[in-house]
């Protein structure tokens, strides 16, 4: 298993403009926070039924998931200096058919988050209590419409078992006005709360705010500097 400080050295085995770099650098802390002290699943348990969820919205950058991933064992660190290539599994989008721990194929924005409800009510109804479904957002992803109808259904439903994190460089096109992304999903009976997006302590502790404190779906915004690259 790699340390946090190994990631950008795996990050550099992945080369070429499709890498989105400043795009994939912003979510680094956040999936490995997830990956190292949060997510209930282990590359031996990719396809339990009571595993957590993970769920990469932003899937248009996914070179620092491809980094932790590779870290924590789920692929061989081979794969990722062949990114990219014709041959290889770990396309410029990820593909759940061909890479062990990836639920969903995403690079679609807008996608993730309604496909999240989707698989937080599905466990629900299955009975399946336990596991909790992650979802990774962009801020100016949070721009397309079908997130807002997925927010407001998430919300009149109650899900508990559904966190949602955004990842905010302040790249959305129009902005939030006051209270910011937390004040549009409060509104929807969401709890909400901000931190920096490279705190590794305020991103565990977020994150391990459970359904005992708060009986329906959580936000947890990420705060990172932008550093040129939207969404």
């Amino acid at each position: 298993m790699r340390t946090y400080a190994e990631l950008p050295g795996l990050m550099t085995l992945m080369t070429g403009d499709e890498k989105h770099d400043a795009s994939a650098t912003s979510t680094l802390d956040v999936l490995w926070v997830l990956y190292d002290q949060v997510l209930r699943v282990t590359p031996a348990s990719v396809d339990d039924p009571g595993r957590d969820r993970f769920l990469l919205s932003k899937g248009h950058g996914p070179a620092a998931y491809y980094a932790v991933l590779a870290a924590k064992g789920f692929i061989s660190e081979s794969w990722l200096a062949d990114f990219g290539s014709a041959s290889s599994p770990l396309g410029y989008h990820p593909d759940r058919s061909l890479i062990p721990g990836v639920e969903i194929a995403s690079g679609s924005l807008g996608h993730g988050l309604p496909i999240g409800v989707g698989v937080a009510h599905g466990l629900l109804a299955q009975g399946l209590s336990g596991p909790r479904v992650y979802v990774l957002v962009g801020d100016a992803e949070l721009d397309e419409g079908s997130n807002s109808e997925a927010i407001v259904y998430a919300g009149a439903a109650g899900l508990p078992n559904l966190t949602v994190v955004a990842v905010d460089n302040q790249s959305s096109s129009w902005g939030w006005g006051p209270g910011g992304i937390e004040a549009h999903f409060a509104a929807a009976g969401w709890s909400a709360t901000r931190v920096s997006g490279r705190d590794h302590d305020a991103l565990a502790a977020a994150f391990r705010v459970t359904s005992a404190a708060f009986s329906g779906p959580q936000l947890v915004v990420a705060t990172v500097e932008r550093k040129g690259e939207s969404r």
